[in-house]
């Protein structure tokens, strides 16, 4: 799976700047967004969306969401080279809501690097994150002839919907991590991440369900199986913080212990709190709400959580998902190479950190 995110990545890499240059001019502003009313200048729009959004895109990111695209048109019978303009549409959805969301999160990396609101300042990186939830819109407006009107109906309705969803589970873990106390249910987790991450990834399976023309069925089994992978990936992500040592960090770009230092109320923070004695959990709880933690706080917290199995509670759980969303496979007329892709796909989100 690796072979094919890396073989991968280049192609939608040039698909997306054949959306958004890396070099703005007049030429492209007016084929892209129509005619200006006056006059538009290329180089403040240069400064504001192509440079922080290209940084970004640079430092990394494998691209999943949009080679996940691919390979279910690929699996659907259809050739995945003449849908790259709209394999980036999830891409771009993504990186938009990371700009927004270190900001919210007031993240210090991303990637590697500065989290883009300390690059360029909170102003540029919140209009540049919002741009990007703009911009898919564009691309369905210029592929117009691709699709018919029902299509590109279908596919604004399913936008607005699932990125109404994408801000409940957002509001859900802003509130949460600013709450000292652990009063969130495992199924309300589920439920956050369903919202937060899960409606990316409905976005990729329901895209290419509609741009190939599948019947509603079909959209709905393949939502599913990529809901339930992103809620495994989720939680793979998580463990991944946990497990990263102040030396390994950089790997993913995230600062060691990023979530407690945080206070992001995890799966395994949640387990944690049903399963631990009272005072483990008031500590735990504390830790999570400090201002700042000291690398000893994060490691205590970590032991708290080590000591009723929360990690591997979480891993388990992690599994069951990834194996229900293969499910979701089983009664859909694939073509059995990409299949098998698919399926691969929900084991590697999982034990990517192996």
């Amino acid at each position: 799976m690796r072979e094919v995110l890396a073989e991968w990545r280049p192609v939608i890499d040039d698909a997306i700047e054949e959306l958004l240059p890396r070099r703005i001019d007049d030429a492209y502003l007016t084929d892209f967004f129509g005619e200006p009313t006056y006059k538009y200048q290329p180089e403040a729009i240069q400064e504001a969306l192509a440079d922080p959004i290209w940084l970004l895109l640079d430092r990394g990111g494998k691209r999943w969401r949009a080679i996940l695209f691919l390979m279910i048109v690929d699996a659907l019978g259809d050739d995945p080279e003449e849908y790259l303009p709209y394999a980036c549409i999830p891409e771009i959805l993504h990186n938009g809501t990371i700009i927004v969301d270190d900001v919210e999160d007031e993240a210090q990396m991303r990637r590697g690097g500065p989290a883009l609101h300390h690059e360029h300042g909170t102003d540029i990186a919140l209009n540049a994150g919002n741009a990007m939830y703009f911009i898919p819109l564009k691309v369905i407006e210029k592929y117009r002839g691709d699709l018919s009107d029902s299509q590109r109906l279908a596919i604004y309705e399913m936008l607005t919907h699932e990125l109404n969803r994408t801000h409940l589970g957002q509001g859900m873990d802003i509130c949460w991590h600013n709450e000292k106390e652990i009063t969130v249910d495992e199924q309300q987790y589920y439920e956050m991440c369903a919202c937060k991450t899960g409606c990316l990834a409905r976005i990729v399976a329901r895209l290419a369900a509609i741009v190939t023309d599948q019947p509603e069925e079909v959209e709905q089994q393949l939502a599913r199986y990529a809901e339930e992978l992103s809620i495994a990936f989720q939680i793979g992500d998580d463990i991944l913080d946990i497990q990263n040592t102040l030396d390994q960090a950089g790997e993913f770009g995230k600062e060691f212990g990023n979530d407690i230092r945080e206070g992001k109320k995890t799966l395994m923070a949640i387990y944690t709190a049903q399963e631990a004695p009272a005072e483990d959990v008031a500590r735990l709880e504390e830790i999570l709400w400090a201002e700042d933690n000291t690398d000893e706080e994060i490691m205590e917290a970590i032991e708290i959580m080590q000591s009723v199995g929360a990690i591997e509670y979480a891993d388990t759980r992690a599994r069951e998902l990834s194996a229900s969303a293969r499910s979701h496979l089983d009664d859909l007329d694939l073509e059995s190479e990409s299949e098998q892709h698919l399926r691969e796909f929900t084991k590697f989100v999982i034990e990517r950190q192996e």
